[in-house]
């Protein structure tokens, strides 16, 4: 599959970049694609949630009421949770969501997202972007000047880039990202992929 390359005044270079069909023209697994979203959304979560239990409510530890006669229920403690002040039942406990998966199921789920992409004409290629200073309206005016500017995006950069990433990062639809580091909840998340031309080349380094 052919793309022509743009600079970032939105205009075409007259060059044409052929996407490698190995990972964007592969015949998609919807099932790896779930479970590697799955553990990346497990692996945000911080497990930190927890609540005040019986074991963890001070109060006096003595039998409230006779256990027979009162023509109510037995009780034994006023921690319990069927009293105002009581523990809660079953409530969360601290715990780690996080899953591992293996690596070449991971691979098959981004090569996967990446030719769901490719197929809908959402990848577009930049040969090359660079900023001088971090400034967010730069990367606003070339967002504009792509036709990008409402939508979710995802730029991939070969190499990590400070100026462009810091200032890509106040505005919540855009994500700047090193294509080695590149997840399928990303690249499902965003409307368009851009790829600065080297990170072609580094996607076939990481999912080949």
């Amino acid at each position: 599959m052919k793309v022509k390359v743009l600079n970032t005044s939105g205009a075409e270079t007259g060059k044409e970049v052929t996407l490698p069909k190995e990972i964007f023209g592969v015949e998609p697994n919807d099932h790896a694609i779930y479970l590697d979203v799955k553990q990346y959304l497990a692996n945000q979560r911080q497990g930190t949630h927890s609540s005040t239990e019986k074991g963890d409510v001070t109060a006096s530890t003595r039998k409230i009421k006779k256990q027979k006669g009162t023509g109510t229920a037995r009780a034994g403690s006023v921690k319990s949770g069927v009293f105002v002040g009581g523990g809660r039942m079953h409530g969360p406990r601290p715990r780690d969501y996080s899953f591992k998966l293996n690596k070449k199921l991971k691979q098959v789920a981004r090569t996967s997202a990446l030719s769901y992409k490719a197929k809908g004409k959402e990848v577009f290629v930049l040969d090359a972007i660079e900023m001088d200073s971090p400034k967010t309206k730069g990367y606003k005016d070339i967002l504009s000047n792509l036709k990008m500017s409402d939508k979710k995006t995802l730029m991939l950069v070969p190499e990590y880039n400070t100026n462009v990433y810091l200032s890509s990062r106040n505005i919540p639809n855009a994500t700047v990202l090193k294509a080695s580091e590149v997840n399928t909840y990303s690249i499902l998340n965003a409307n368009s992929i851009i790829l600065v031309e080297g990170s072609i080349d580094k996607l076939k380094e990481t999912l080949n």
